[in-house]
């Protein structure tokens, strides 16, 4: 820990004063406009600030990280699924992987309840509750040759409540997977642009993969460059594509794009990591993380100013077209990835500490990629909160509110309390070459009309298609690495779950078992999608309604066992670093969880909505968004199911903290009756630095170890 400087005291103080600035325009403002500048200031000053002094205490003084103590990467290399990975790779690879549609769709549905909402939980979510989650995961699973977040809660907090929070955390991650996968579904469909542009990622991967093992080991900087240059060729290339004669080849339909994205999840989840899944990752990072810098630094240039009110009336009254529901618990819900996304912490004890180098890496892993992935929630909320509110509610609300012309939808955007007129409409689809934009519900054609609002204001007002199209790819793009590390982990946890009934699954280079595994994973995920494809309310689309809930329900499981971990290994003192975080997010999560199965509003309340439906079918009539009976009918078994899904969730999480909760009081009391399961220590060998940049000292360490080695064994320091 070095001691402040007084050049260190003023930056960070500036840096401090900056987001404070931010912070106060935003919370003060009554009536005035606002520019979204402030809204970047308000983040980024805030996640350096936390960045610098509180990730810095959990690190090194909480967990107490040892950068002598070799990692399950070090110890067990097996050039599979163990491999020692240079921190800036693994950095992107872990990036991509927990950055999937949430940081991105949520806080654009949330911007109906107003921009400051979302951007106090975004923000004060991360720093002290989603950002905490991943990094503290990611220590007691590198502590535990990195296993599943499942097994480890059955391993310290019991048979029992380990069971309940093993088959919640898997059927969870099928969900999950299963949504992801639809959404890309969806921005890939009819989109050759997009096809050819990530099918082209994968040979890219391939060769920087090969480059890194044997062509060139170690040098980063080059396959970066290389990388880099061949994904922007792509990127131009996907769009001669689309006007070329082979636009038709990369036009493929939603079932012909389900079968290539099993295959995909199949063979990135048994190939080595090094040789497809962390390349590609790491490649798809600087695509994303360029885009996004690129879309602050566009705010900052074109100081568009906030168009959506700070707090709208749908926050109190809960009546709101895109989603249903009060401010609390629902926006916090909607908002997962970005602030608390429980998707995060399968990463966090999946892939990532079977590949970190130093434990002392958890830091600028674990804590800076959720600020990353934050950072792009804060700039979805901006894309959202920037456009005509109108235009905005035109785009999310149903058609079964709006109508599907622009003169109903005009019209009914008038009775929500805002304005914008049939030719604003038909010109706004018309500037994006677009037949109509109206009810494009989802999220990400609302953040592809941000996206295009800001990038051509800084081109001079032009090229507002091109963006929007580039955006629409680059979110599908966002979410498949999502896809990819979630099925590996699936796996991961499949192989920890079946490992306690027959012990040679528990080796997860077995290679029945990780074939075995892979396939029952893609063929869960694969089959919820096939039908969610052909059926528009059957499949993954049954359970789409239940995403939000489901994720922060595992975020509930994860910081459960943090908090029994740092109890059981002596940090009592420090268990609210974790213990506050997670009285939060149970609270809220099980609200959430009541009022989806409980509530008389039949647009919130699953069995409400059932017997409604039901009451319907009895009297002969169709309601919306059902068509005939049949689909009536289905509309009744997705509600049962949500339900009861919601409700069986919500029990095994509350098992769980019960069961957390017993095993941290007995620990309280009898101390010497607890048991870790934590692995052997074993002094390492390999240098490697702590943060992206080296310090003099880590550089001093690394030549030494060059010298002593002949430049042999040492890990890259650059």
């Amino acid at each position: 820990m070095r001691t402040a400087t007084p050049r260190s005291i003023v930056v960070w103080t500036v840096v401090g004063l900056v987001g404070a600035a931010g912070w106060a325009v935003l919370a003060l403002s009554r009536g005035e406009d606002v520019s979204a500048a402030w809204m970047v200031a308000a983040a980024l000053g805030t996640y350096a600030i936390a960045y610098r002094f509180y990730a810095k205490f959990i690190a090194y003084k909480v967990l107490k990280v040892d950068a002598k103590r070799a990692t399950p990467a070090e110890r067990l290399n097996d050039g599979i699924d163990f491999h020692p990975t240079d921190r800036r790779v693994l950095l992107g690879h872990h990036f991509a992987a927990i950055a999937g549609a949430g940081p991105l769709v949520g806080p654009v549905l949330a911007a109906q309840m107003g921009y400051l909402p979302g951007t106090i939980w975004i923000i004060v979510g991360v720093i002290f509750a989603g950002a905490v989650q991943d990094m503290v995961v990611l220590f007691f699973s590198t502590r535990r040759d990195g296993k599943s977040l499942g097994q480890m809660a059955r391993e310290e907090i019991g048979p029992f409540g380990g069971a309940a929070a093993l088959v919640a955390a898997f059927a969870i991650m099928i969900i999950l997977l299963g949504v992801l996968a639809l959404v890309i579904v969806n921005a890939l469909a009819a989109s050759p642009w997009g096809t050819f542009s990530i099918a082209m990622t994968i040979p890219i991967a391939l060769f920087m993969g090969f480059y890194l093992r044997v062509l060139r080991p170690g040098r980063i900087s080059e396959v970066s460059l290389i990388g880099v240059a061949l994904l922007l060729l792509a990127l131009v290339a996907g769009r001669w594509v689309a006007e070329s004669s082979l636009a038709d080849t990369f036009t493929l339909a939603p079932s012909t794009l389900v079968i290539w994205m099993v295959a995909y999840g199949f063979i990135a989840s048994v190939l080595p990591v090094w040789m497809l899944l962390a390349p590609r990752d790491y490649l798809s990072t600087f695509m994303k993380l360029g885009t996004i810098a690129l879309l602050a630094v566009g705010v900052v240039v074109a100081l568009p100013t906030l168009k959506m009110d700070a707090v709208t009336d749908f926050a109190s009254r809960g009546d709101g077209p895109v989603f249903a529901g009060s401010l609390f618990p629902f926006v916090f819900i909607t908002i997962a990835c970005g602030a608390l996304s429980g998707f995060h912490a399968l990463i966090s004890s999946g892939t990532t500490p079977k590949m970190i180098q130093k434990e002392t890496q958890v830091r600028i892993i674990g804590y800076g990629s959720m600020l990353m992935e934050s950072s792009v929630a804060v700039m979805a909320l901006v894309a959202a909160s920037i456009i005509d509110p109108g235009l905005y509610f035109a785009m999310n609300a149903p058609a079964g509110v709006i109508g599907d012309s622009v003169q109903s939808a005009s019209q009914a955007v008038a009775h929500l309390g805002y304005s914008i007129s049939p030719a604003d409409l038909a010109a706004a689809a018309k500037n994006v070459e677009e037949t109509t934009l109206l009810s494009r519900t989802g999220g990400a054609p609302t953040l592809a009309i941000g996206v295009s609002e800001i990038f051509s204001k800084v081109t001079g007002g032009g090229l507002r298609a091109f963006w929007y199209h580039f955006a629409i790819m680059f979110e599908a793009l966002f979410i498949l690495t999502a896809l990819d590390a979630g099925t590996r982990v699936g796996r991961f946890m499949l192989q920890d779950m079946l490992g306690n009934v027959y012990k040679p699954f528990k080796n997860i280079g077995w290679k029945p078992g990780l074939v075995l595994t892979s396939g029952v994973v893609v063929a869960l995920w694969g089959y919820f999608l096939w039908v969610g494809v052909h059926e528009p309310l059957g499949g993954i689309n049954q359970l789409f309604p239940i995403f939000g809930i489901s994720n922060q329900l595992l975020a509930a499981v994860a910081l459960a066992v943090c908090t029994t971990l740092l109890v059981k290994s002596g940090r009592l003192k420090w268990a609210w670093i974790t213990g506050v975080p997670l009285v939060w997010d149970a609270t809220v999560t099980l609200t959430a969880s009541w009022q989806k199965v409980f509530s008389s509003d039949p647009k919130v309340g699953f069995f409400q909505q059932r017997a409604n439906y039901q009451d319907a079918i009895d009297a002969g009539k169709v309601l919306p968004p059902a068509k005939n009976m049949d689909d009536m009918h289905t509309v009744v078994t997705n509600s049962t199911v949500d339900g009861v899904l919601s409700a069986a969730l919500a029990l095994l999480i509350v098992v769980v903290i019960l069961d957390a909760t017993r095993v941290c009081i007995r620990h309280v009391r009898r101390p010497e009756a607890s048991r870790l399961s934590e692995a052997p220590y074993v002094e390492s060998t390999l240098v490697a630095p702590a943060g992206l940049i080296p310090t003099q000292a880590e550089k001093a360490e690394a030549e030494r170890e060059e010298t002593r080695d002949g430049g042999v064994g040492a890990a890259s320091g650059g």
